[in-house]
């Protein structure tokens, strides 16, 4: 009953996550290309940094934005934040469910650092606030006033953080933690920042003072910050679909690939939109991408290989040892309800349906089992592939 709900409950908050997140990024795009494209009317109204006309929908909008602020506040001001409350606190309670409820299984390798679970609890929460007090550190120093050098700060962060969890956490929950830190650092821009120097500027305007433009800048160079991250910070996320990214030799370098990958993606529409066509800033991050697969791939060990190819009865008890806890029609293994991606190999038509999978995971990638929670031995994966590659022949 408990594993059914923990599977209800990841499906509803994943969803929530993926709409808030649309709507966070969709709105972060849009200004950002609002901004891009303002420009200031021949007769414009004193303070007004520049209009944009537009058509949607069949409607004709008619946007303007101030140099910092309108004399006279609005009664009816909508604020962007519940976009990004929400897709924070919903990726938070994705994140703990799946690798704080589910750490033995999702975040601990007891291979690399044997943790109990409140420690790898620790760790990983832990690296969040670091992650923010290192990023909000960065901004508020002489180094934020420079963008260029700023950029290739945290990124350099980040990496390095990337290199140093993979070292202790399970592959998938290394990558997951990375992309938790933007996040927190994304959503905390907007709480600890955008927002209250928002409030500041409304709060000065209806008392009838000059509003601070230094507050404006500030949140404007968060909210930047923030469009850059988004595409890194999505790339990671879906990472979990590619094993031959989260459990590459070189996995922590992937993090610089797609990191890379989604600035330069990024960068080029924002130029793009201001009116700059650079396809060589695509063909950058593209070079990026290309160069750190080849790196992985040259890093790949050779997959374990045996002589003999062994029975079918040394490869069916190497599969009930290592995979069947999860990976049949009723798993036994705690917080596994129902067999991932519905590959089941308790029986011989479903062991032979998913040899390919089985290769690339426990074989090719050595992904699986999980943080190799129940000790699959090099012999055993030699095995396993020595068999599936002379046919997986089943019942015999």
């Amino acid at each position: 009953m408990i594993a059914d709900l923990e599977a209800w409950a990841n499906l509803a908050i994943r969803w929530l996550h993926l709409v808030a997140g649309i709507a966070w990024i969709g709105s972060s795009f849009y200004f950002m290309w609002l901004d891009s494209h303002l420009k200031k009317p021949p007769e414009a109204p004193e303070g007004i940094a520049g209009e944009l006309w537009s058509v949607h929908s069949g409607g004709f909008y008619r946007q303007m934005k101030f140099m910092v602020a309108p004399a006279d506040m609005p009664e009816d001001l909508h604020w962007f934040k519940w976009e990004a409350y929400t897709t924070w606190i919903s990726g938070f309670l994705l994140l703990s469910l799946i690798f704080y409820v589910g750490a033995d299984l999702n975040l601990i390798d007891k291979t690399k650092a044997d943790l109990a679970t409140w420690q790898a609890v620790g760790l990983g929460l832990g690296t969040l606030v670091v992650g923010w007090l290192v990023y909000d550190g960065l901004c508020r120093s002489p180094i934020g006033q420079n963008l260029k050098l700023f950029s290739a700060v945290w990124f350099a962060v980040l990496v390095a953080a990337a290199y140093g969890l993979t070292r202790v956490f399970a592959d998938l929950g290394a990558f997951m933690h990375v992309g938790a830190i933007i996040g927190s650092v994304m959503a905390a821009n907007v709480f600890m920042i955008i927002i209250p120097n928002q409030r500041k500027v409304v709060a000065q305007v209806l008392a009838g003072q000059t509003p601070d433009p230094a507050l404006g800048k500030q949140a404007k160079q968060r909210s930047v910050h923030n469009n850059y991250m988004t595409l890194p910070v999505l790339f990671l996320m879906i990472s979990n679909h590619y094993p031959m990214i989260f459990a590459a030799p070189l996995n922590w370098l992937w993090v610089a690939g797609l990191g890379i990958a989604g600035w330069t993606i990024r960068h080029f529409f924002n130029l793009k939109n201001a009116g700059r066509f650079e396809p060589q800033v695509l063909a950058a991050g593209a070079l990026a991408f290309v160069t750190v697969a080849v790196l992985n791939v040259a890093a790949r060990p050779k997959p374990p290989t045996v002589e003999e190819v062994p029975s079918y009865a040394v490869v069916r008890a190497i599969v009930d040892k290592h995979c069947i806890a999860c990976h049949a029609a009723h798993p036994t293994h705690r917080g596994v309800p129902v067999a991932p991606n519905g590959a089941a190999f308790d029986t011989d038509a479903g062991l032979a349906k998913h040899l390919d999978k089985i290769y690339a995971r426990a074989v090719a990638t050595q992904s699986m089992p999980q943080g190799n929670e129940t000790g699959m031995t090099d012999l055993e994966r030699a095995q396993l592939g020595a068999w599936i590659k002379a046919g997986g022949k089943v019942g015999s």
